[in-house]
């Protein structure tokens, strides 16, 4: 399949689109213990969503399991285990940290190591030095972490400005020291799922052999990722509702509106789930370079969780230099997606 690196750009535009909106339906979520409506949500996103769409796009899902290498399928899963911690606490940096803050602060480390580790490992890195296409990609890449640093010096900003007061009437659980914290740890962890797909080469190799469209190939990938990713959150969430007595939420209709509820988090988890389904088309269509798919999926999710939390006011009473910094932030992002797809353009042209 011959690389199409913007079409790789635009499809993981829509991925991050779709990863910085997710948490936005679990605002209408009412009554709810984090623990419920999180592994509700987990349970579409996570399982559900992902078998549905490999069982109807690929011929034979289950054949491309068994046909699959065993040490494949096992680092994919632990790979996905692994990336499950870091999406179980990235839940909870949202909540200390809001939309803006929060994305920017987890992404950031997240995009460092998913990014850096691949090419260390396959030695990619020296051909990223030695080529003009790959200096060309690693100056988006530097780009890319630059923006970062923009959007992370813009929350600091928003910290000092901001009394206890306003910041917890947008985020009513604001916290920012719990919330570094949370964020460094779901940032490294959360990287893992680019190991994941790593890992998960041979696994879309078989699936193409067994009649899967190249584009689709990645989704048996994810299947076997996401299932790691959901026994971290369900054995933390199923701890949680024993802790907090929260197991009522499920059927008490008393407690909250059951079937909103209910509606609500299947929306944020199938929402969730189209940031990897537009992530795995478009790394396949970035050619030599596609590890830099992560700092490009990672970009837009930045770019788009800020912009919804510029939508909800969670930047309300900071200064006009808070606001330049976030927008110049935004700029910077969008910019580091373009240099990053003009280096693998460039790959894609020599023979």
């Amino acid at each position: 399949m011959a690389p199409n690196p913007f079409l790789g750009v635009f499809l993981h535009a829509v991925g991050g689109l779709a990863a910085g909106s997710f948490y936005i339906p679990f605002k209408r979520v009412k009554g709810w213990a984090w623990e419920s409506y999180w592994i509700v949500g987990g349970f579409f996103s996570w399982i559900i969503v992902p078998l549905v769409l490999a069982f109807l796009i690929c011929p034979d899902l289950v054949g491309v399991m068994k046909g699959s290498p065993s040490r494949s399928l096992l680092l994919t899963y632990i790979f996905g285990l692994l990336w499950g911690l870091g999406g179980l606490t990235f839940g909870l940096s949202m909540r200390y940290l809001g939309l803006s803050l929060g994305y920017a602060l987890t992404l950031g480390f997240c995009a460092v190591f998913g990014t850096i580790i691949p090419p260390l490992f396959t030695g990619a890195a020296a051909d990223l030095i030695g080529r003009l296409s790959g200096q060309v990609t690693l100056l988006g890449i530097i780009i890319c972490l630059a923006g970062m640093v923009v959007a992370a010096n813009a929350g600091r900003s928003k910290e000092s400005e901001l009394s206890t007061e306003a910041k917890k009437a947008a985020i009513q659980e604001f916290n920012f020291a719990k919330g570094l914290w949370v964020a460094v740890f779901s940032g490294v962890m959360s990287a893992c799922m680019a190991l994941a797909f790593w890992k998960g080469a041979p696994i879309a190799e078989t699936a193409v052999r067994f009649g899967m469209p190249p584009l689709f190939k990645n989704l048996p990938v994810l299947v076997i990722a996401l299932a790691g990713g959901f026994t971290t959150n369900f054995l933390w969430c199923l701890g949680l509702n024993i802790k907090n007595h929260s197991f009522g939420d499920y059927f008490k209709r008393d407690r909250a509106p059951l079937i909103r509820n209910y509606i609500f988090s299947a929306l944020a988890g199938t929402i969730w789930y189209f940031q990897f389904f537009f992530y795995s088309m478009g790394t396949t269509k970035m050619g030599k370079y596609d590890f830099s798919s992560w700092t490009i999926h990672m970009a837009f999710i930045i770019v788009f969780s800020n912009l919804w939390g510029l939508y909800f006011r969670e930047w309300k009473g900071t200064s006009r230099r808070t606001h330049w910094l976030i927008v110049a932030g935004i700029l910077v992002l969008v910019a580091s997606t373009l240099v990053v797809g003009a280096g693998n353009y460039i790959a894609s042209l020599k023979k």
